[in-house]
């Protein structure tokens, strides 16, 4: 494949054509140098833009021009709206382990946030328990910068799809995003997610190759893939001439290339300045915020945060909180902040193009607009996608009942779940078939299983059932949910990893190699039923070797049945202390969730069955005491029991099974309303 490039001078009025480059090769410093010259002036391609979809295409891009930000500006002149250029909002998105929180705990201490002398842990922007101990992001977090006079507010923001609500909120306050991509696994599904979102918002896009300094990194292929992905969700020209900086977030260094990198993260801050435009403002208009996050203090209440679009917030304003035009209310801005460095700083009045958070208006939901109190209009509603996976939520009905819980009963389970709702916009929540049951209905098992964490932190104790998935009727066809899995495994154990994937109704629609580490990505279309219960199941197959990642894709045919397991329960058929004389003889059949000593009831789920179809057990049973000599004690040698985490649990049930969650023990029982009769 071959391209002509014509170079328009403003000396010369005819165009000069220049030698054929082959796509796909490494640039000559020949080449390079005309870099310098498109500050003045517009190279152009000859190809139809479908023609760039090569796998062998690599864009030229110059590190001096911003095509995004010129574009931007001519469309600015024509809505009569002026760019305040000292405020820069922007949105850091990436999959999940691929650098963001790191590289933001590197700008924050390269411009200065802490003392020299302060003690910062790592991955400050995870503050929350929950996501330091399992190493991801799971809210947003709001905080700032000053560069070169010009203030920077940046947003971390999740990397999980199940947490895709809070990205596509967030890229409401912002005019740009830095897309953080791996430089070994270049563009993964939930790249594509939030990049998707953040071209159809019009955003301006840097591209930022992250953990450049790994040993089998490939710049190329990332940026080339990067690319062919910006084709693919049909950006503008503007936006598919995207800057790309190279950087290490560990080390706090950033270059222009991967050979390069500078002692800084200069260049990053740099680009940021350049290509991304200041927000769009009416500054003399009528007060326009839109309350797109939201946080609660003991002491102020309810937080509402967002971008100002239009006019000025003083502290003390009567204003006028609107859902749509017909549906408003008045309130007074009794406090307001901005974000400075790593706090929130109370400030008199904000100016159009800043991000706030107010307090004062005690019942704002996200999605409303703070308007001025007279001519104030509402801004366009908050939009995510549907949630696709449901579990039922009920009451605790085993004799254990209320041992560790404090809040126990249906009423406080309803008023906690309908209070997520007013910060989670992604889930939904649904009373059940009866008075103490409610459907949650969420993005994924992950998804819900944080929020049953979280409850389960605060003392809340109840039962959940398996998670399904939510299907609809489209001309009177049922369709379920499809979503688009990455897996990453070692050549030897693709075999068996390939016939899981196969068994649930997956279908492969790409196998690449990658590098020399003998790894091969494969990628499959696959029913999110699916995916209930593959991680742990793909563990086994690759003996802990392979990496699973997953994205909603579409709504499609009913794949027909999938079997998630072909083992059953071991299941206590009496109430009492489990003992080593019983699980002794109970091992054999498989392999067990307790120990001894452990209360356990009639219809727990005690371990897994080596074979189909559940077995009931006994293993409270206690040797008999005789005084026959020859009955001595004998060593019992017992098989560690297996530790299975909430995740884990979730993943393990079916249909006939509950979890029974409390603040101190997590428990799988047999729902009896639905039990199946046992050998």
């Amino acid at each position: 494949m071959e391209m002509v490039m014509t170079f328009s001078s403003s000396l010369s009025s005819s165009p000069l054509v220049y030698p054929i480059i082959k796509l796909g090769t490494v640039f000559t410093p020949q080449i390079k140098q005309l870099h310098a010259l498109t500050s003045s002036s517009r190279i152009s391609t000859s190809l139809p833009k479908q023609a760039l979809s090569s796998r062998s295409r690599v864009p030229i891009r110059c590190p001096v021009k911003c095509s995004v930000s010129e574009a931007t500006e001519a469309r600015t002149e024509k809505s009569q709206l002026m760019r305040r250029q000292d405020i820069r909002n922007i949105a850091i998105v990436a999959h999940v382990d691929h650098g963001k929180t790191t590289l933001v705990d590197a700008m924050l201490k390269q411009a200065k946030v802490f003392r020299d002398n302060q003690v910062v842990k790592e991955r400050i922007m995870d503050s929350n328990d929950l996501e330091r101990e399992r190493g991801i992001t799971i809210l947003s977090k709001n905080t700032s910068i000053t560069y070169k006079d010009t203030k920077i507010n940046i947003i971390d923001t999740p990397g999980h799809s199940d947490f895709g609500g809070e990205v596509e909120r967030i890229l409401n306050m912002v005019e740009g995003i830095l897309l953080v991509v791996d430089s070994v696994e270049g563009p993964m599904p939930q790249t594509r997610f939030v990049l998707k979102k953040a071209l159809e918002f019009g955003h301006a896009v840097v591209v930022v190759v992250n953990k450049i300094d790994r040993p089998s990194a490939r710049p190329d292929y990332v940026i080339n893939s990067t690319f062919e992905l910006f084709i693919e969700l049909n950006a503008s020209d503007e936006q598919c001439d995207f800057q790309v900086i190279y950087a290490s977030g560990i080390q706090g260094k950033a270059g222009l290339s991967p050979e390069k990198l500078g002692e800084d993260l200069g260049p990053l801050f740099e680009s940021i300045i350049r290509c991304i435009p200041g927000p769009r403002i009416d500054k003399d208009g009528a007060l326009q915020m839109l309350a797109t996050n939201i946080e609660y203090d003991e002491h102020k209440g309810r937080i509402a945060i967002g971008r100002l679009h239009a006019g000025e917030l003083q502290k003390g304003m009567d204003v006028k909180v609107c859902t749509s035009e017909d549906s408003c209310r008045y309130a007074r801005i009794s406090e307001l902040f901005v974000y400075e460095k790593f706090n929130r700083v109370p400030v008199g009045k904000v100016q159009a193009g800043d991000i706030c958070a107010v307090c004062g208006v005690d019942d704002i939901q996200i999605g409303e607009t703070i308007a001025d109190k007279q001519y104030g209009k509402p801004l366009p509603a908050i939009k995510v996608e549907e949630p696709t996976v449901k579990m039922s939520f009920s009451i605790n009905t085993s004799p254990f009942v209320g041992r560790e819980g404090k809040y126990v009963t249906s009423r406080n389970l309803r008023d906690r779940l309908y209070r997520e709702l007013e910060r989670n916009l992604a889930m939904k929540v649904e009373d059940g078939e009866t008075a103490d049951t409610f459907i949650v209905s969420g993005r994924g098992t992950l998804h819900i299983t944080i929020l049953i964490e979280n409850m389960r932190r605060e003392g809340y104790e109840f039962m959940v059932g398996p998670p399904r998935v939510i299907t609809k009727r489209v001309n009177d066809q049922l369709v379920e949910p499809y979503e688009i899995a990455t897996v990453e495994v070692p050549e030897e154990h693709m075999g068996s990893v390939v016939e899981l994937l196969g068994k649930r109704r997956g279908q492969m629609f790409d196998m690449e190699g990658v590098g020399s580490e003998g790894t091969t990505f494969l990628r499959y279309k696959i029913p999110t039923r699916g995916l209930l219960g593959l991680r742990n199941a793909i563990l086994t197959a690759s003996r802990g070797t392979a990496i699973l990642n997953t994205i909603f894709d579409s709504y499609g045919p009913w794949a027909g049945d999938i079997h998630t397991r072909d083992q059953g329960s071991l299941v206590a058929f009496e109430e009492g202390t489990t003992t080593s004389y019983a699980l002794a003889s109970s091992q054999e059949r498989g392999q067990m969730f307790v120990s001894p000593g452990l209360d356990v009831y009639k219809g727990q789920i005690v371990g897994i069955h080596q074979r189909p179809g559940d077995l009931s057990l006994n293993v409270c049973k206690k040797k008999a005491a005789t005084n026959v000599r020859s009955n001595k004690e004998q060593t019992v040698v017992l098989d560690t029991p297996l530790d299975y985490s909430l995740d884990d649990c979730i993943e393990y049930i079916q249909e006939d099974e509950l979890v029974e969650v409390t603040p101190s023990s997590i428990r799988m029982c047999k729902n009896a309303k639905l039990t199946k009769k046992t050998r």
